[in-house]
């Protein structure tokens, strides 16, 4: 059985608490996880309340040990660049969270800093490996509704950050809320098959009230390869259902998948007959199936599925969304 991959968590904040539960379990033999803080004492907390291997009182100490394989790259978006090409010039392997790079020239420029170090990247989208995801993918391969005229994404909650976190900075954030939270959703919508060629974002007027300042809505209409059409309703603050149930659906000439956005339940009502179905809920955010792609393909010596090169598809169009608001204010 082959060693296993020793993972340094670069940052010791909210997300790196959310991935550390999925290391352990069924990928408890592949990956043992190390934790970097600018605060040695933070980094030693969560080594203890995660089961890893060593604390680090700096990134730059972390990324220095011979002893880590890869590093994972939890902090704002500011800072993924410089420790991504640090990390890459240490000869280690990266995950870096989403969005990974503030800019398509950054994509470019690591991925040829990737190639020529012979490392793997992977950007942390773990809504492309989550179950909902993946049922998604089979159902629109297996022509379950025909011809696809309408994809309709709805992700509207009531999530308003508080007036000190990180995210109301938008040099932080790299841009409001559906920049660094939003491209999950549009990932989801391009992700699926059919490809998104044309896209245009429209901005409700924002609210100035209350402590969270980021413009928090979005809405996304576009055009896919094989002629359907879509729209994208992205929101942090308008109160749903059981603070965030939401009902997505994907329209075809045969039938239609009706979604539970989070992937809690889904009905597809096709060629086969009605099918309600429960794509999954071990791994309902798919963090686990990531992190098996990221050791696997260490192992082979390739790239995973979420590669640089798709992630840059997202950024490509996340720009092209931001371009077309910018067209409409001149």
């Amino acid at each position: 059985m082959s060693e296993p991959l020793h993972v340094a968590f670069l940052g010791c904040g909210f997300i790196t608490g959310v991935h550390s539960p999925y290391l352990k379990g069924a990928l408890s033999g592949t990956i043992v996880p190390s934790y970097a803080s600018r605060d040695r004492a933070k980094s030693e907390e969560f080594r203890r309340r995660f089961g890893g291997r060593k604390a680090y009182g700096s990134y730059e100490e972390a990324i220095a040990d011979p002893g880590v394989d890869a590093v994972v790259i939890a902090i704002p978006p500011r800072f993924h660049l410089d420790l991504t090409e640090r990390a890459l010039a240490a000869g280690k392997h990266v995950l870096v969270e989403k969005p990974a790079f503030l800019r398509t020239e950054d994509y470019l420029s690591v991925m040829a800093q990737r190639d020529q170090a012979g490392r793997t990247v992977l950007v942390g989208e773990n809504d492309h490996y989550k179950p909902l995801a993946i049922c998604l993918r089979r159902l629109l391969a297996d022509d379950t509704i025909g011809e696809m005229v309408f994809g309709h994404f709805m992700t509207v909650a009531l999530r308003l950050k508080t007036a000190d976190d990180w995210r109301n900075d938008e040099s932080m954030a790299g841009g409001d809320a559906f920049f660094e939270e939003g491209i999950h959703w549009l990932h989801i919508a391009g992700s699926l098959g059919p490809r998104i060629t044309t896209i245009h974002g429209f901005q409700p007027a924002p609210s100035h009230e209350g402590p969270d300042r980021r413009v928090k809505s979005m809405l996304v209409s576009f055009a896919y390869d094989n002629g359907a059409v879509g729209s994208l309703y992205y929101s942090r603050e308008i109160p749903s259902l059981f603070r965030g149930l939401r009902i997505s659906k994907l329209m075809g000439r045969k039938g239609v998948i009706s979604f539970e956005s989070n992937g809690v339940v889904l009905l597809a009502r096709g060629r086969r007959g009605p099918r309600l179905m429960m794509p999954g809920f071990r791994d309902i955010r798919g963090y686990r199936a990531m992190y098996a792609d990221f050791a696997a393909s260490i192992r082979r010596g390739g790239q995973p599925e979420m590669s640089l090169e798709r992630a840059l598809e997202d950024q490509r169009l996340m720009d092209q969304v931001y371009a077309t608001i910018r067209q409409q204010t001149t």
